[in-house]
């Protein structure tokens, strides 16, 4: 297993921002590409960012490109999302994910649910309007 822990909801205004923690506890093979995903109440998770451990690289949903940044601390062996510019449609328990694959494969980011091996608990984000 590869305990993952997130941290850093909250309720927050429109427009505010929040940034999300998460803390993994394992060898870097064994996570080498971090995601974050979000789910509401009757919908499917949905793909939020994911970023490669060793290289840095991150590819975003086009919902939040530009307002979200994915980032990792290998000393700390955390990875964050700053989320900025928030809206209540941003509302949502954000879940981070972890696999040893590869951040890109088979001519595709690795963005689906089922692409990732291990899961955090989630935190809960409110964004209030």
């Amino acid at each position: 297993q590869v305990p993952l822990v997130e941290s850093g909801g909250g309720l927050v205004q429109t427009g505010g921002s929040l940034r999300l923690s998460c803390a993994a506890s394992e060898r870097t093979f064994s996570r080498n590409t971090m995601g974050w995903f979000r789910q509401v109440p009757g919908k499917e998770r949905e793909f939020v960012a994911v970023v490669s451990w060793s290289t840095g690289f991150a590819y975003y949903a086009a919902s939040v490109k530009g307002r979200f940044t994915i980032s990792r601390d290998n000393a700390k062996n955390t990875v964050y999302l700053q989320m900025n510019r928030l809206k209540p449609e941003d509302t949502a328990v954000y879940s981070c994910a972890a696999d040893p694959g590869p951040v890109y494969t088979g001519g595709h980011f690795r963005t689906h649910p089922n692409e990732f091996g291990f899961w955090g608990q989630g935190t809960q984000v409110t964004v209030s309007s």
